[in-house]
Parts: C-alpha cells; structure tokens; sequence
C-alpha cells in the first residue's frame, strides 16, 4: 500500500493535533444542555469521527448517514443518492454533521438541505479536509481541518476503490495506481 503513495500531505501527527483543537472548539461552541446529535457521513468519515467525538467534551448521540456520490471513480458524478439514512429524529435537536472532504460542496448541500427540511434547531458542518478550488456550489464548512489543493487523495478514512483507508496520514497516491 505504502508503494503506491506519491507524497505524504499530512502528517499522522498533524492530524492528531488538528482533530484535537476541532473537539475543543466545538466543545465551546454548544452547551451541556444543548441535545446534540453528532452525524458521520460514511464510510469516508469513520476514522475522523471516532477520533473527533473522543475530544468533544459534552454529551452527544451518535448516527450516520451513507451517501454516494463518486462510486468507484476518483471524481464526484455530481449525482448524490442516500444509501443510509438517519434512525434519530433530528427535530428541534443540532446536528453537526462530520465529513471527511468537502470537493464540490454538492454532497454536502445535498445533506445540509435534507437535514433542514427535517426541522433541527440548528445544523452546522465539520470536515477533515477541505478543497476550496473544486466548489461547484456554495456551501459554510463551520469547522474545517485542513484546506487542501486540487489532489487526489487518500488515507485517514479516505479510499480509493475501498482500500487505503487505514493509512494513518492524508497521502497523495502514484498517478499509475488509479488511471
């Protein structure tokens, strides 16, 4: 696996710090009291949610939503489709949602106006990695980790073709690995 990375974007010590500084932040930023539903968009976002919610000191619930949007291409069809919906009722509760990478923005626009249409209290965004040169639409990125450039990208959650996930770092892949 290590073969196929071109260059190492970010550092596993990098993120560690960044998702550290993200859960006080967010910590702050809600009260106890405040019902706050905490949304990982799977697959991609797993690894940062599990380290994310760790540094959050305040009650949460956890659930998930599944979305599509590039399948097995390293390029977004644009087409966004749920593959997983939420089990909770959002209703009059925040909900933050936590994505690995904001591209386009169409993923996430799609999910921030299917969660308003649910009627929350508030909802609010937190990515791992941000590419602000590919937005397509415009979407607020309320905690962001890492503005990154227009590369392809892998590790920490992040995959091609279902494999490279487990890579502790963001790392760019060789060219030859997926063209």
């Amino acid at each position: 696996m290590e073969n196929d990375v071109k260059e190492i974007l970010i550092s596993q010590d990098e993120i560690i710090a960044k998702v550290k500084e993200l859960g006080q932040q967010i910590s702050k930023d809600y009260s106890e009291d405040q019902e706050l539903i905490v949304v990982g968009i799977l697959k991609g976002a797993i690894i940062f949610l599990s380290d994310l919610v760790r540094e959050i000191n305040l009650p949460i619930a956890l659930d998930f939503m599944a979305v599509s949007s590039y399948g097995s291409s390293t390029e977004s069809s644009g087409a966004v489709r749920i593959l997983k919906d939420l089990e909770r009722d959002v209703e009059n509760k925040h909900v933050l949602i936590v994505e690995d990478i904001v591209d386009t923005g169409l993923t996430l626009k799609y999910l921030l106006d299917n969660l308003h249409a649910r009627k929350p209290a508030s909802v609010k965004t937190c990515t791992l990695l941000d590419k602000p040169s590919r937005r397509l639409v415009d979407v607020t990125v309320n905690y962001n980790g890492f503005s990154i450039p227009d590369k392809f990208v892998v590790g920490y959650g992040l995959d091609y073709g279902e494999t490279y996930r487990n890579l502790p770092y963001i790392a760019v892949l060789k060219p030859e690995t997926y063209q």
